[in-house]
């Protein structure tokens, strides 16, 4: 083993690649129906590999860790504020009661009392019962807070330093299945005790905030498209003009985009008059491209020279006189010829896409998405507002300010009492995402951050965080329950695992959470248990539990900071 250690000592970022690339793949197996997943698989496998003695800065903690919560509130910055009303009042109440204050009546034996009850019936001290509590509750915040209480007991100096330094065992001998534990409650329990996966929930979520829109996910499309090219052949003559046939039913219009006449190529305008034997291309929603078929003659393919490229373009209205007119009053208000060609396939605001109904309204920074000829989407969208151009590229200057927004709010502190109350580096750059992403999403001309980039800032930051956690306590841990035995370790699990259990049912049965997704998000956010809200992510594949996690994750960083205090004057 010595060899590993000095190679590690060497290269310690090999020792968390190590971590990550086998604790994915052990993630992968399933025992049954249980699988670890990623994070957890790759926490088990720092701790092994921590075993042979790997430094790693702390530094690179922080910054994994931000990166990863930045990246989850930029992505959802857009829903959250959109979804800020009386249904947050749940969240709150879930908040609180994992912390055991404001409601510890209904909750007894939840987050502070688990603590004191099981303080008392192993005989730990103050010292390490705040360490339990600061490491089975993964709140890192709980070890300052108790270590200025035990200094201000008026103990002599040796016993405040032996139980100051107890608090430091007591979080290094829990955390680790602090973290594991909160994964298997939200990840594997919860759903189990829901009778409905994550998934399952979090696109019945997806789809009634979309107000039953139709949503494709990432690399789907509709076996019947909605927008069609058919190519046409005039077995009659229609003697009529091209403007005539698009416009034959005004609900259903079709756009002709070429016309071959005798084998060479007929410039296309709205007086052009068609005849028998006249090849044409139209294109439209496919129930009025079959509409007007009986108009067109028979269908024909595979003609030179027939092939359109078409585009999609999104385009952020800027249009003054577009602003909170509904879709029915800008198309009677446009002329036709600035029409002609360009279909609307979607409108989409702050993230939720709206129906594309003749009543819907409108507003400045809306998306809109069209579909047309290159010629046609360029004449548009000079008149609509600002084009999105497609790019895998990320705004780094955006970026970079919104962490540093993020972590300027996180070092702000506020005393109740001798007590400095804080967001941290966490809290803060979650609220900075959240703020930054809602901004982008009114103003899309800057500031990109792709959805594969924050896929994997997400990805990245969270498994790497969770990896120098393993690598960083995995061997003090170990060394610890090897000197004192199991009790602290059995402490933590308890600790850990109960005030979830009783606050799992009391949010099903009291505050009725009926979705499995949306409540994985808020009783992980209320522990404020990243590792298990990043496998709750993964499990959902959208950002329904962001919304839940961010509300109680911000009160639970201030409700579980109180308990260090509290565990003193009760141990």
């Amino acid at each position: 083993m010595e060899w590993l250690h000095e190679l590690f000592k060497k290269s310690p970022e090999m020792a968390l690649f190590l971590s990550l690339a086998v604790g994915y793949w052990i993630g992968k197996i399933k025992f049954g129906k249980f699988q670890l997943g990623g994070v957890a698989g790759s926490l088990l496998v720092a701790v092994l590999v921590s075993q042979v003695g790997v430094q790693v800065d702390a530094g690179v903690k922080a910054v994994l860790f931000a990166l990863f919560i930045y990246a989850v509130g930029f992505e959802s910055g857009p829903q959250f504020f959109s979804s800020l009303g009386r249904q947050s009042v749940k969240e709150i109440i879930l908040a609180a009661v994992m912390a055991a204050t404001g409601l510890a009546a209904v909750m007894a034996a939840t987050g502070l009392a688990t603590v004191v009850v099981m303080a008392r019936l192993c005989e730990l001290d103050k010292g390490l019962a705040a360490g339990v509590a600061a490491g089975g509750l993964t709140q890192s915040a709980i070890i300052g807070t108790a270590g200025d209480a035990i200094a201000k007991l008026g103990l002599d100096a040796a016993e405040t330093a032996r139980l100051q330094a107890n608090v430091a065992i007591g979080y290094a001998v829990t955390y680790v299945f602090g973290s594991f534990g909160a994964i298997i409650v939200c990840v594997n329990i919860l759903p189990k005790f829901m009778v409905r996966t994550i998934r399952d929930d979090a696109i019945a979520a997806e789809t009634a905030q979309q107000a039953g829109v139709k949503v494709l996910g990432p690399e789907q499309q509709e076996a019947a498209p909605s927008l069609v090219g058919r190519i046409y052949e005039l077995v009659a003559d229609p003697k009529r003009t091209i403007a005539d046939i698009e416009n034959a039913n005004p609900a259903t219009t079709i756009t002709i985009e070429r016309v071959k006449r005798d084998g060479k190529f007929v410039e296309v305008s709205p007086e052009l008059v068609l005849r028998q034997g006249d090849i044409v291309l139209a294109v439209g929603r496919r129930d009025a491209v079959v509409a007007s078929a009986p108009l067109l003659g028979k269908e024909v393919y595979a003609v030179d020279g027939m092939e359109l490229t078409m585009q999609r373009r999104e385009i952020v209205l800027t249009n003054k006189e577009f602003d909170r007119k509904t879709v029915d009053e800008i198309r009677k208000a446009t002329a036709g010829g600035v029409r002609h060609g360009i279909f609307v396939v979607q409108i989409s605001r702050m993230g939720k896409v709206l129906p594309m109904k003749p009543d819907t309204v409108v507003q400045s920074g809306d998306l809109v998405s069209i579909f047309g000829a290159e010629q046609d989407v360029k004449r548009v969208a000079a008149i609509v507002g600002d084009v999105i151009v497609p790019s895998a590229k990320t705004d780094f200057v955006y970026l970079g300010a919104g962490l540093v927004v993020g972590l300027l709010v996180g070092l702000l502190s506020v005393k109740i009492g001798s007590i400095p109350l804080t967001l941290g580096a966490g809290g803060g750059a979650l609220l900075s995402g959240l703020l930054f992403g809602w901004y982008r999403a009114k103003r899309q001309t800057f500031g990109a951050l792709p959805p594969s980039a924050v896929q994997l800032l997400k990805d990245l930051g969270l498994a790497g965080f969770v990896v120098v956690v393993g690598l960083s306590s995995g061997l003090q841990a170990v060394q610890t329950i090897r000197q004192l035995g199991l009790t602290i370790f059995g402490v933590g699990v308890v600790v850990t695992i109960v005030p979830m259990l009783l606050t799992m049912l009391f949010g099903r049965y009291v505050l009725r959470y009926g979705n499995t997704a949306i409540f994985a998000g808020a009783l992980s956010g209320s522990r404020s248990a990243n590792p298990a809200f990043g496998e709750v992510l993964d499990k959902a594949e959208n950002s329904i539990p962001t919304v839940p996690f961010a509300i109680t994750y911000a009160l639970a960083n201030v409700f579980l900071t109180l308990l260090g205090p509290l565990i003193v004057a009760l141990v």
